[in-house]
């Protein structure tokens, strides 16, 4: 019988992991969990079966562990909510790739639905207002990574002729 009981983040995590295992690999397996996880088998063993209680996962000792539908349903809606807070930090907030996937992986889980509704607005009317769009984001990630922008004319002019120096540097570096 189905747990109505919140998913906790750990299992919701190990949703998650099972899917990307699912699709990378074709099956997920205990110690690909436990590996992709960073976590002993037994507390793999531990987590599907709890998952499996809860009708998320289709489980039995030894064998493979797959996603029922509702399992499917919930992985997805984690994965989704992930991607998207991991867009937003590296599109919007211009945050490392790797940094905004960690953090990423944390707030997908204490996020709740309007507030990452609201992120996703957000991120859409910045890269859509003719007021602001890519040129907005551009100068922000200048701003991050240059310090203020000069109020002077003639020292924004400057400041903007280094700034895309570095971007066009950066780009030659990494392609």
């Amino acid at each position: 019988m189905a747990d109505p009981a919140p998913l906790t983040a750990t299992l919701e995590d190990y949703l998650e992991a099972i899917s990307r295992l699912t699709e990378k690999k074709g099956a997920a397996r205990v110690r690909d969990i436990a590996k992709a996880l960073s976590v002993h088998k037994s507390t793999v063993t531990a987590a599907l079966k709890s998952l499996s209680e809860k009708d998320l996962i289709n489980y039995a000792p030894y064998e493979l562990a797959t996603l029922t539908k509702r399992g499917r349903k919930v992985a997805e809606e984690v994965s989704r909510r992930h991607r998207g807070i991991r867009d937003f930090l590296v599109d919007v907030l211009c945050i490392d790739e790797r940094t905004a996937d960690e953090n990423a992986c944390r707030l997908e889980h204490a996020m709740d639905k309007v507030v990452f509704q609201r992120l996703g607005l957000f991120a859409r009317f910045v890269k859509d207002c003719p007021r602001a769009g890519e040129d907005w984001i551009g100068r922000f990630r200048a701003f991050v990574e240059q310090g203020e922008i000069p109020e002077d004319p003639a020292r924004a002019e400057q400041w903007l002729g280094n700034f895309k120096r570095t971007l066009d540097a950066k780009k030659t570096r990494d392609p």
